[in-house]
């Protein structure tokens, strides 16, 4: 299974860089170190979803909060068959569904993300939803680690830690660059895991390209004994996958000419 997961992360990435080198435009470094994150939830048996029902009322709450790498959530979706793959081809094109940042317009995309800070809240408000309703779905969010700059992330892990709500996870696409430069030269986020015990969430780290890891840090997350919510800090490389872009603070919004893409597509094999 991890073999036929991985070969799967390739694949979404290949199909990544064809697809912002059509658009012209596109957060590429940022969508290149989440895809494995992204697989293992999709493909691995983690999340429970339907394409056929988008809005099935058992399926689990999943947000992308940075939204501006959604060309790696959009990839995935139409590969599972929530819409046409052919719809990548109108990516970031006047009157897709396929905006720069993810939009319910799109059919797997639970809210509005992008403007950094507000995911992990309202993943918060969809777990305390699942408790008062006695409802057994779970609410999972995807950040950026420059995203954990705003304070209203705090403050959602205030209150997911006050309600107990050990039915909401938060992973950390930890990648280490920002916009303009390392999340560390900014402001500094470590020490990242003593934080997040202060404020009361269980945490674990792990390789955020390993999909044994990944798997494992999810292993029994319907059936947790603990009471607190748990942020899985997600250790990853900005570019994954492609040398030229991996660690590079430029293909943050970097957009690959036809020499990139040739390139990209024979490292991705």
């Amino acid at each position: 299974m991890t073999k036929i997961l991985e070969n799967k992360s390739k694949e979404i990435r290949r199909r990544i860089v064809e697809t912002i080198v059509h658009a012209g435009k596109g957060h590429i470094g940022g969508a290149l170190s989440s895809v494995d994150l992204l697989v293992t939830l999709y493909y691995g048996d983690i999340l429970r979803f339907d394409p056929k029902k988008p809005d099935w009322e058992k399926r689990d709450r999943f947000i992308f909060s940075k939204g501006h790498a959604g060309i790696a959530l959009y990839v995935v979706l139409s590969d599972l068959g929530f819409f046409s793959k052919e719809e990548l081809k109108n990516f970031n094109q006047g009157g897709s569904f396929l905006a720069e940042h993810p939009d319910p317009s799109c059919p797997g995309i639970e809210v509005v993300s992008g403007s950094l800070g507000h995911g992990l809240n309202i993943c918060a408000g969809m777990a305390l939803a699942a408790k008062l309703d006695k409802k057994d779905y779970a609410s999972i969010a995807i950040l950026g680690d420059g995203e954990c700059y705003e304070g209203t992330v705090w403050e959602a892990a205030m209150f997911a830690s006050h309600h107990g709500l050990n039915n909401l996870i938060a992973i950390i696409d930890r990648n280490q660059l920002a916009i303009l430069d390392k999340t560390e030269n900014i402001t500094r986020l470590e020490p990242f895991a003593e934080k997040w015990i202060s404020f009361g969430w269980e945490v674990k780290e792990i390789d955020g390209h390993e999909i044994k890891d990944i798997e494992q840090s999810l292993v029994g997350f319907r059936s947790r004994n603990s009471n607190k919510p748990l942020v899985i800090i997600a250790n990853t490389i900005k570019g994954k996958g492609i040398s030229f872009m991996e660690n590079q603070v430029k293909w943050h919004h970097g957009v690959p000419n036809r020499e990139h893409l040739e390139i990209a597509l024979k490292e991705l094999k």
